[in-house]
């Protein structure tokens, strides 16, 4: 068997047609062992118990819905809904109102479910959802949690009562499904042809993305590339002519010294990647490489923007007050941002920290105006000027970083959740700084470190955060039943959505 799918992989490989005779072949043996196969019950529910003491259920709807759905083997169905918090352990208030109002749901010894039963849990307020089975209804941690998983886009949506149905009618496909049906087997067996071409469309899909990512590393690097080398005869003019003695000139010819070693890497990168044929360019490292030509290309791109505006601004040169503008135009953009994301609901944060962040923004404008009109007046130098523009850009910073610390503190519930929210925050600011390299700021050439303000890069960062904390939430399963539980270990488990 062995040898005839490695075989069949190889054909495929060579594009010949072998493929089709392993589906064929697999299909033709999967079917004789299914019509041999003896065929599956479709009970209704024995008995259908519904306790919503959450009062969140349409009867109507669930009544003839659940009348519907058809198990495996016979099952009685119980629907408990409550409305408690997301602190509460819903295994653990199931057993409890089991044990106060239906012992009847509990095997003799008081140790599991009582056998041929199912129980479906809402908890609405504390978003929690349940199952719970008899030894005899029993299914694995997996299949519970993939028909829990089942309802939680739903439940989400505030949808109960569909929820509820959808959570029921996933359960009656595993509870007692005979082996013959199950994935492992279908996988296995008829649909294994299938796995074989999925598998080599997945590695020809791979090299595929690779040759349109290198492509798009490529084409993005020699656009930066050539308005670098267009302008290098006038970017060595520029640098020849920053006054050393400043602080902010000394900085940026400090970034000076090694363009043209930067510019020469780019070139011989262009010119290996340039003529590559496809099959290279489907490589890992020739992307890798690619992608390190265009970050080079852009980061060259932006310091010569850099150079040519310090040049301007320090020796006031004509086109100073345009120099200025593009400096300051980056940060009073940022600043316009700022009250609609204080207004949506994920990101408002403390009242406190919005109100700092407010208060920081007011006076920045401030400030800016004023550093301007010092420029233009001649009260302050060019250095005098920039040092004030790097100080409202720290101080911004601070603020926005702690108007996300109280953002994260309002969502994440634990100390492993906050952390998780902040990796995803760090993440959207290395992708912001990364995607702009070619700005030409004089504060992030001479202090590279400068913290990040881009009200863009935080919302991302904040969206990627809760997405990643609710699905964490939604894929992690308890399935103790608390201090009240003492030896009960009936199989059930439970999860958020």
């Amino acid at each position: 068997m062995g040898r005839f799918v490695g075989g069949a992989v190889r054909a495929l490989v060579a594009g010949g047609s072998a493929l089709l005779l392993v589906v064929g072949w697999l299909a033709v043996a999967s079917g004789a062992l299914l019509a041999s196969a003896p065929a599956a019950l479709a009970d209704p529910p024995t008995q259908v118990v519904v306790e919503d003491t959450a009062g969140a259920l349409y009867r109507p709807q669930l009544d003839q819905a659940l009348a519907k759905i058809s198990f495996y083997e016979p099952t009685k169905v119980v629907v408990f809904t409550r409305a408690g918090t997301a602190a509460d352990n819903l295994n653990e208030e199931v057993l409890r109102y089991a044990r106060a109002n239906h012992p009847e749901w509990i095997s003799a010894d008081g140790q599991k479910w009582a056998d041929g039963l199912f129980i479906f849990a809402l908890d609405t307020t504390g978003r929690h959802v349940g199952t719970y089975f008899g030894e005899d209804r029993k299914v694995s941690l997996d299949e519970q949690k993939a028909i829990q998983d089942d309802t939680k886009d739903l439940f989400r949506a505030a949808q109960w009562t569909d929820g509820t149905i959808a959570g029921v009618e996933s359960a009656a496909s595993r509870i007692g499904r005979p082996w013959y049906l199950s994935p492992a087997f279908l996988i296995g067996g008829g649909i294994a042809g299938i796995v074989v071409l999925g598998g080599a469309g997945t590695w020809a899909g791979m090299r595929a993305r690779r040759r349109r990512k290198f492509a798009e590393a490529l084409a993005s690097g020699d656009r930066s590339y050539s308005s670098v080398t267009l302008a290098l005869e006038e970017t060595e003019l520029n640098a020849s002519t920053i006054p050393a003695s400043s602080s902010y000139g000394g900085l940026v010819l400090e970034r000076w010294e090694g363009f043209r070693a930067k510019h020469r890497e780019a070139t011989r990168l262009r010119d290996r990647l340039t003529p590559m044929p496809a099959r290279e360019r489907s490589r890992s490292a020739s992307l890798k490489e690619a992608r390190r030509y265009e970050e080079l290309a852009q980061t060259l791109d932006g310091l010569d923007d850099a150079i040519a505006d310090t040049n301007s601004i320090l020796n006031r040169g004509a086109s100073w007050r345009s120099a200025w503008q593009r400096q300051t135009g980056d940060l009073t953009g940022q600043l316009d941002g700022v009250d609609a994301m204080l207004a949506a609901a994920t990101t408002a944060g403390a009242p406190e920290s919005a109100k700092a962040l407010e208060s920081g923004v007011a006076l920045a404008r401030v400030e800016i105006e004023r550093l301007g009109g010092g420029l233009e007046d001649g009260s302050l130098t060019p250095e005098a000027a920039l040092d004030g523009l790097k100080a409202q850009r720290e101080r911004i910073g601070e603020l926005l970083g702690a108007h996300a610390q109280a953002v994260i503190d309002a969502h994440a519930k634990n100390a492993k959740e906050r952390d998780l929210m902040h990796r995803k925050l760090e993440a959207s600011t290395r992708s912001w700084r990364s995607t702009h390299r070619t700005q030409g700021s004089i504060l992030d050439v001479a202090y590279p470190q400068l913290p990040v303000v881009s009200i863009m890069s935080f919302n991302t960062g904040i969206a990627a955060g809760y997405s990643a904390v609710d699905s964490a939430r939604s894929s992690s399963s308890s399935t103790g039943y608390g201090s009240s539980g003492g030896s009960f270990s009936g199989s059930g488990s439970s999860s958020g959505f």
